[in-house]
């Protein structure tokens, strides 16, 4: 099994989190995506990251992959078994991708002045969200998720955008560094995306 990965993108830090909370033995091929290698755009014309390659398999969706490896390797299980919950993370992780995500892309990819605007946005939903946060020791739930894999590396990125979420509670840095503690996190980081934050100690 190989992962060809952007080392600073986000959603290829989510597979990749993925892959070291399931303990999944992987090669993970670091390339520029403006350039990449032949032998990945043989198997995928696009040169997207992240790509899965698995004998004849190629996945190349962040949100398909971490669902493909929950359930290629399913233990420990990163969704709940009823499938009334499946479909609730599925939802949830689609909205934190059309509300928050995409802002983040607005803030790395566009001008500076829509890049302003999405920064607004995000820090003032995220900041909203401060409820769901304190609600519960994980993100709307009780046990450690897919749903944590798809926020954490979003909420990694927020020093670097210069994004401060600090709330009089604290509940949102609290639960980031209950995330970012987890040692599948951490081997997670790319080089690069290590000088995006501090690791909390």
């Amino acid at each position: 099994m190989t992962l060809f990965s952007s080392p600073t993108c986000a959603m290829s830090h989510c597979v990749r989190f993925v892959l070291h909370e399931k303990a999944i033995v992987a090669d993970i091929e670091y390339y520029d995506p403006a350039n990449p290698p032949e032998d990945l755009l043989e198997l995928n014309p696009t040169g997207i990251s992240p790509t899965l390659v698995e004998r004849d398999l190629v996945l190349y969706d962040s949100r398909i992959i971490m669902e493909y490896l929950d359930e290629r390797f399913p233990h420990p299980p990163l969704h709940q078994m009823d499938p009334v919950s499946r479909a609730n993370a599925r939802m949830l992780i689609k909205r934190i991708d059309q509300d928050w995500y995409q802002l983040l892309d607005e803030i790395l990819f566009s001008g500076e002045k829509k890049s302003a605007r999405a920064k607004k946005m995000l820090k003032e939903s995220l900041l909203s969200s401060a409820p769901i946060f304190a609600a519960r020791p994980f993100f709307m739930s009780d046990e450690f998720s897919l749903i944590d894999c798809a926020l954490a590396p979003l909420l990694w990125r927020l020093p670097m955008i210069g994004i401060d979420v600090s709330t009089p509670n604290e509940v949102i840095t609290q639960y980031a560094e209950r995330i970012f503690r987890r040692p599948a996190f951490k081997r997670s980081l790319s080089d690069a995306e290590k000088d995006m934050a501090q690791l909390p100690k």
